[in-house]
């Protein structure tokens, strides 16, 4: 883990060649995360987490602007990152057998291991979307916690919250994301 973090403050410092060294201590991680979210994915998905991973990977460490704190703080934004890769996949594939309307999603810890279907994920991503507008910390710990799969532990480390605190706001953030995921779907019934 010190080596890892080490290796990041040298790749926030401009030093190129310490993104060679960090794929070793960090792949294996990035490739679970990559592999979670794509394991419920219907047959015919061409996307593999080995793809998934070293995509997500260059856009990390081509980053300039990010000073790493530590390799959790790298793992959390690689998990933002692998949604975000995610999203725009199933939007770029699902846009022509999208017929509209919104579809309805449960959201539970559990969903992270369940078939997701292409239009939940785009319906989960528009609702992170105006929670990062709202609060920005409770979208960062939801992508930890749902994407990322990290623990409440692990994200109170990677943000520097307490244990608490992570707690409480992924209580309220599951609890408005369920309101906005399921708001659409209560008119058409």
């Amino acid at each position: 883990m010190a080596q890892a973090t080490q290796i990041l403050l040298n790749l926030s410092e401009g030093d190129r060649s310490a993104a060679d060294r960090l794929m070793p201590l960090v792949y294996d991680e990035f490739r679970a995360v990559a592999a979670r979210q794509l394991a419920g994915e219907r047959r015919g998905y061409t996307l593999q987490p080995t793809e998934l991973v070293h995509e997500a990977y260059l856009k990390l460490t081509n980053q300039a602007r990010v000073q790493w704190k530590s390799r959790m703080h790298f793992l959390a934004i690689g998990a933002q990152v692998i949604r975000r890769i995610l999203m725009d996949y199933a939007r770029n594939r699902g846009r022509a057998k999208r017929g509209g309307g919104i579809a309805r999603v449960e959201l539970h810890e559990a969903i992270a291991t369940t078939t997701q279907r292409t239009d939940d994920l785009e319906a989960l991503g528009e609702a992170l979307k105006q929670l990062a507008v709202l609060d920005p910390r409770q979208a960062r710990i939801v992508e930890m916690r749902f994407v990322g799969g990290m623990t409440v532990d692990e994200i109170a480390t990677a943000t520097g919250l307490s244990k608490r605190t992570v707690e409480g706001e992924w209580a309220m953030a599951r609890a408005w994301l369920r309101h906005e995921l399921t708001r659409g779907t209560e008119t058409k019934s």
